[in-house]
């Protein structure tokens, strides 16, 4: 089977790739999270799995789905025409049950997830977002589509936090990022360089690349690169020391985008959006 539930180490769903043996873990009901992704044989995503297991701790690892915001909004607060609504940091789909299920050619697994009461109280429109993960050959692919199934246009904002492992956050070079960037931790503009002298002390900054980006491990000689399409082609960089990984975040749009209108996205009546990237080994 290309698909099986495991218990050990945390309840989890198995996807081993039938011909290159890679394998993902995946944990619908938190979040829709993959946890694991094992490449020739290397597990390249970091999880405290002391912390998974604490659900009412936020997650720090695999791959968070941020939807329909990136990053927060001042006062939690989404101001609308029809309302104002409370909407927490990255939104909810990352605290949401995801539904599950293996691609008819076995070549991955598609996560689903769709408009509840809950979310509706947030974010006051009807959407199904579909995510196809395949872990081809030295690459995982990510394609995204979100419907808009309301009878208004919807705003939104998408991303992904995946947390890359790295052996040794004082030996890591990114490859691809602009000069410049924008400094969450102060909110102001900023010199990437600078920002990457900080990886070990913790930093959280966008850019805007033109091109692909690359992290790479020095100490293992290990690299991998985010290719990331338009319009989900920011790149925010972000570390948590001690914790040896580095998140590089493929975002649509930067923080209060739905505010500020800077990069926001807008889906028309019965009309989709469709979103990619991939993280390849290079």
């Amino acid at each position: 089977m290309s698909l099986s539930q495991q218990k050990s180490p945390y309840v989890h769903w198995e996807y081993v790739h039938p011909e290159s043996g890679d394998r993902l873990r995946i944990v619908p009901e938190r979040g829709g999270l993959v946890t694991a992704w094992c490449s020739n044989g290397r597990e390249l995503l970091y999880l405290d799995q002391e912390r998974f297991a604490d659900p009412g701790k936020s997650i720090r690892g695999g791959i968070p789905v941020l939807f329909p915001i990136c990053g927060n909004l001042p006062g939690d607060l989404l101001p609308l025409p029809c309302g104002e609504f409370t909407l927490k940091q990255h939104g909810f789909a990352r605290d949401m049950p995801w539904e599950l299920q293996l691609l008819e050619d076995h070549s991955g697994v598609k996560l689903s997830l769709s408009d509840t009461d809950a979310t509706r109280a947030a974010y006051p429109f009807e959407f199904l977002i579909e995510m196809l993960v395949r872990p081809i050959r030295n690459a995982l692919e990510i394609d995204t589509t979100v419907h808009n199934l309301s009878q208004t246009a919807m705003p939104f904002s998408f991303g992904l936090h995946p947390y890359l492992n790295v052996t040794d956050l004082s030996q890591v070079r990114l490859e691809g990022l602009p000069h410049s960037c924008f400094n969450h931790l102060q909110m102001a503009e900023a010199e990437t360089a600078i920002q990457l002298a900080h990886l070990t002390e913790g930093v959280d900054f966008l850019t805007r690349p033109a091109g692909p980006v690359s992290l790479v491990d020095e100490a293992s000689g290990r690299c991998l690169k985010l290719q990331h399409d338009k319009p989900m082609d920011l790149t925010v960089v972000w570390s948590d020391p001690p914790r040896q990984m580095v998140c590089l975040e493929p975002w649509t749009s930067p923080r209060q985008a739905l505010i500020t209108g800077d990069r926001k996205l807008e889906i028309e009546v019965g009309s989709q959006q469709k979103l990619r990237c991939s993280l390849a080994n290079c």
